[in-house]
């Protein structure tokens, strides 16, 4: 009987191998994203859509602009529309400066997702055929609710990536929810560490009733962390973060962050290519964008998150 079950079982696997769909000739997918190289909190979309391509068996490219420019970034996405690729992915970063690019890519023929920032609203303008990400609004306000439960009145939200809009819509989500006016309570603090932290030590020290940080991502959380601990504030002050990361993940184990919202960016890359090849092969799509967060992280159950920040959490 045994014997007879494995016979079945392989002849169901050399079956289903037979009958599975090999790529099309050529099939590619393009990521164009707004992230500077400098930001490694991406590589968690690289590594997302690299698994993707593998296991859709399909050729996947990641471009984004080196610097972070949104005008490179949207050259990028003229070159990447005009390599005639089956589908592009691609962030919507700042609306005015990329909607004619991706329009265009649309009108050319090119499928394309919307993903990580814009909005379900932006991608149905444009035509995009979905929008897989976080809304970040929502996401501020909830994390607001969260940490007004908590007591807390006031805040400095330190946007490293004021340009983009939908930074901005995090700290005025988290105002909101808190039910205070952000106000000069966002500050801009670039993107260097060494400038990050001297901004947040110096805000500190002039607004010594700050109840509470928020910060949204990595490349404002890790510096943060060092300034609070150099000022001897690590645990002492609400710190709460957008974003996973290695160094978040550690200061939440060690209870110097509250919370992480994780809004899973594996999935923002991973789900676009897994969508687009079935669209393209089968002209199947899922009928409602995709919610990929907000999920609040704490202390509890941080193993799995903990053993891969960074690489695919």
């Amino acid at each position: 009987m045994k014997k007879l079950l494995t016979t079945v079982a392989a002849a169901a696997v050399c079956t289903l191998g037979a009958i599975a769909p090999a790529a099309a000739e050529g099939e590619k997918y393009v990521l164009v994203s707004h992230a500077p190289d400098s930001d490694s909190w991406w590589n968690t979309i690289k590594n997302g859509l690299a698994l993707a391509g593998g296991q859709m068996n399909v050729e996947v490219e990641y471009r984004n602009p080196p610097t972070g420019d949104l005008a490179d970034m949207a050259r990028i996405i003229e070159q990447a529309a005009a390599s005639a690729p089956n589908g592009i992915i691609t962030t919507l970063a700042d609306y005015d400066v990329l909607s004619g690019p991706i329009q265009a890519a649309i009108d050319s023929g090119v499928d394309v997702v919307i993903m990580n920032s814009g909005s379900p609203d932006q991608a149905r303008e444009l035509g995009a055929l979905m929008y897989v990400g976080q809304p970040e609004y929502d996401a501020g306000y909830a994390a607001g609710q969260r940490a007004k439960g908590d007591g807390i009145g006031s805040f400095l939200c330190v946007n490293h990536y004021i340009s983009n809009p939908a930074s901005t819509e995090r700290c005025q989500g988290f105002a909101d929810g808190l039910g205070v006016e952000l106000g000069n309570q966002m500050i801009d603090s670039g993107q260097d560490p060494s400038e990050i932290k001297n901004k947040v030590q110096a805000y500190l020290s002039a607004n010594p009733e700050t109840d509470a940080i928020l910060t949204l991502g990595p490349t404002s959380a890790d510096p943060t962390l060092l300034a609070l601990e150099e000022d001897g504030l690590s645990g002492e002050i609400y710190f709460g973060t957008f974003d996973l990361g290695e160094e978040i993940v550690k200061g939440i184990k060690s209870g110097a962050i509250k919370w992480g919202i994780d809004q899973q960016p594996f999935l923002q890359a991973y789900l676009p290519v897994v969508v687009l090849t079935n669209y393209h092969r089968f002209g199947v799509l899922p009928g409602n964008n995709i919610n990929s967060g907000p999920g609040f992280v704490t202390a509890d159950g941080l193993e799995m998150i903990e053993k891969f920040a960074g690489e695919y959490r």
